[in-house]
């Protein structure tokens, strides 16, 4: 049986009774969608995985605050990327940001090459940033927070925020650029 047998309001009912046939549903319907998401802020794929298993416990856990007042998918991610920086944030290490760099003027960004690869392909590439780097593109590109959100986040300044986020940018054109077309 899955999610699109039983209504989602059904599944709710029963996550909201700890019930754990509806938990199993729930989770076999959005976890490949999550991990995905957790991957692009981990990196890596264990740290991918404490991050979604931790999601779910959470969205378990404070099911009963989902209010139908948006998409269950869209609060789901909501509490993933919520994780996944508070996983970052702990781990916090002086290397997890990038040296800023003096202006590049060599720098091209190979629009031909943009044009040929698909998203999946470009997520690697992101995989490859440096973690903060990562998680501030992630943050910016993806899930649409301002620098001045991000800041506040990850307890940074918006600065930081900025500059980690155009070196990501740049390095992902190189990544991009050197790629065998």
């Amino acid at each position: 049986m899955t999610i699109k047998d039983i209504s989602e309001e059904s599944i709710l009912s029963g996550c909201k009774k700890n019930d754990r046939r509806s938990q199993e549903l729930l989770y076999r319907h959005f976890a490949k969608k999550m991990y995905a998401i957790s991957m692009g802020y981990a990196g890596e794929r264990p740290l991918a995985q404490d991050i979604l298993q931790e999601s779910f416990i959470k969205v378990f856990k404070n099911i009963g605050q989902y209010k139908n007042d948006g998409s269950l998918e869209g609060w789901i991610r909501k509490i993933v990327t919520n994780t996944a920086i508070d996983h970052i944030r702990n781990r916090k290490r002086a290397d997890n940001y990038l040296e800023a760099e003096p202006n590049d003027p060599g720098l091209h960004t190979h629009n031909q090459a943009l044009k040929m690869i698909g998203f999946n392909e470009i997520m690697e590439h992101v995989g490859r940033l440096p973690e903060g780097a990562r998680l501030i593109f992630n943050l910016h590109a993806l899930d649409g927070y301002t620098h001045r959100e991000i800041a506040h986040k990850l307890e940074i300044t918006e600065g930081t925020s900025k500059s980690q986020f155009n070196r990501a940018r740049k390095l992902l054109i190189n990544f991009i650029g050197n790629m065998n077309l």
